[in-house]
């Protein structure tokens, strides 16, 4: 019998997924948090619990908060479940640590079923569309990476930090006629013409994080 904290501020999805727990187990414990304080708590009184999590709607800075708490209480299992995750996110909580399982809501009722019964059972689940962002992920990583050199990836870093070209030249105590020269090369390989064009690339590269970069 597995013990359930729902931390989902959405009423409609917080009430489906207390009754898909209890037709599974009618006998279980479901406890309701409403902030992180409250989640924290409930942690510590609930070892080993299935935390559903709406992390969208709750009071975290960033996931790197979240992944401390489950790091804090390693026993849990988290379902994380929402209308949107962004892709860094998905990519920092999956990669991080094997107790995450990923559900949307708008996929079909028996996603959040399966994830139940796997976290129940101590397994990882990742539904459908959320794999299907990470492959991408990864397949638009290595595309855009071929060609560039290890210089110009960094390059492009910085020009997403949205330093100028004398600031990378000072940065990398190069000449401002090095950097012109990689940019250049960066830009043919690329094959665009702007400096935005360069910063979406870094992007969809996962060569940035979303939160620093510069526009």
């Amino acid at each position: 019998m597995a013990n359930y904290i729902l931390a989902d501020n959405q009423d409609l999805t917080r009430f489906a997924t207390e009754m898909l727990i209890r037709q599974k187990d009618a006998k279980c414990t479901v406890r309701r948090a409403t902030d992180k304080a409250g989640l924290i708590q409930l942690l510590k009184e609930i070892e080993g619990a299935v935390v559903v999590l709406d992390f969208t709607l709750f009071d975290f800075v960033d996931e790197q908060q979240l992944l401390i708490i489950s790091e804090r209480f390693n026993m849990a299992s988290w379902i994380l479940v929402s209308d949107h995750l962004t892709d860094s996110f998905l990519r920092r909580v999956v990669y991080s640590s094997n107790a995450f399982s990923i559900v949307f809501k708008s996929e079909p009722l028996t996603c959040m079923r399966d994830a139940l019964l796997s976290a129940a059972s101590g397994r990882r689940y990742i539904s459908q569309q959320a794999t299907e962002i990470l492959l991408k992920q990864h397949q638009d990583e290595e595309e855009a990476n071929v060609g560039l050199t290890t210089t110009e990836i960094e390059i492009v870093k910085a020009i997403a930090r949205g330093l100028t070209t004398k600031e990378i030249a000072a940065e990398r105590f190069s000449s401002i006629h090095t950097i012109t020269t990689h940019r250049k090369n960066i830009f043919r390989k690329l094959k665009v013409n702007t400096s935005h064009e360069v910063i979406k690339y870094a992007m969809r590269a996962g060569l940035v994080d979303p939160s620093e970069f510069y526009i």
